[in-house]
Order: C-alpha cells, then structure tokens, then sequence
C-alpha cells in the first residue's frame, strides 16, 4: 500500500488514479467483513467485486459504516426503485461521475427506466410529472443545498414523509460517492 501513498497513476484516458483497488494479497478479514454488509461471500474477492469496493476496502472500517447506509439507500429505502435511479442518475451526470453513470444506467433500466428517461435526466427533462419534481429536487439540493417550498409540495404529492428524508440523503449519498469516484480516480469496472 505505502507504494501508491504519494504516487498518482493514470489510466489509458490519461485520468488520475490516485487510490487504485486494493491488491489481492491485502484482502483481509477486515475488508471481507466491511464487504459483509453488501456483498455475499462468494463476491467479497478482488476478482468479482467491483472496483468502487475493491478501491473503498482500503479503509475497511470507513467501507463498513459507509455501506450500512448505502445499502438502506439503495435496498431498504422507502424510495421507489425507478424514482430512485432517476435521482443517482441525475446526481451522476451533474457531477459528470462517469462510473456512476456507467453503473446506474444499468440498474435504472432494470428499475423500469426507459432509455428516453435516461436522455431526458442528462437534459434535465422528464416526461411524466412526478419525474420532473425528482430532478428538480436533485437539482436544487446541488445548488441551493435545500428544497425549496415549491418542490418539497411537488414531492409530497406522493412521497410521504420518510420517502422525502430518504430522498434527500439519496442524493447527498450520491453526490458523496461522486466526489470519492472522482477524487480516487476509479476506473470503470471493465478497464480493471
């Protein structure tokens, strides 16, 4: 680990990669059980887990707190799966977090996201009502760091009041994990 403390690599993109995954002969009992909370034993290995974890267990202690709340935002949460990706997709391309992207498309389109919803999120559209409340939303929590009176009615026309506090930590999460992807340098999982 000390080899990569001070020296920044860049990938084939010539982007930074200031904290590349963990090497395998440092997986240890503390990196498998900060992937414990997420991930079953059969993919708590470099090999098959994704690079964003692979990169994160470097700090297991942080990884396992971290992805206890994760794993409420993007399994337990009272916001609905489509709902959900509409808004870490929106995050993802105002924070131009490519890997984000790359990930949440695919889960997005597995929630019910239609490939017109994933164009009209990069354009900060939405064809249907409530979807533009939730871009709206994610927008203004970038911006102004809070909802304004106007958005929060729009929201709580069907989100109650524990799908509109998930939904403000979904996006400060997200914009979270955007800054990490970005500042770490993560590569996308196929240039591993």
């Amino acid at each position: 680990m000390a080899k990569y403390e001070n020296l920044i690599l860049v990938n084939e993109r010539n982007q930074p990669v200031r904290l590349p995954p963990l090497p395998a002969d440092q997986w240890d009992d503390a990196v498998d059980g900060a992937l414990a909370v997420m991930l079953p034993k059969e993919r708590r290995n470099p090999e098959k887990a994704s690079n964003i974890l692979s990169t994160f267990v470097r700090h297991p202690a942080l990884t396992k707190e971290f992805l206890k709340f994760n794993v409420h935002l993007l399994f337990r949460s009272t916001v609905p799966p489509r709902l959900r990706e509409l808004a870490i997709l929106r995050v993802a391309h105002r924070t131009g977090s490519d890997y984000e992207w790359g990930q949440h498309v695919r889960m997005g389109r597995d929630a019910g996201l239609t490939d017109d919803d994933i164009a009209a999120v990069q354009r900060g559209e939405a064809a249907q009502d409530f979807d533009r409340a939730v871009v709206a939303g994610v927008d203004e929590l970038m911006d102004r760091y809070e909802l304004s009176d106007e958005t929060w009615a729009a929201l709580s026309e069907q989100f109650d009041e524990r799908q509109r506090m998930d939904f403000v930590f979904l996006v400060g999460c997200y914009i979270t994990v955007a800054m990490a992807l970005k500042t770490f340098g993560v590569q996308p999982d196929q240039e591993r």
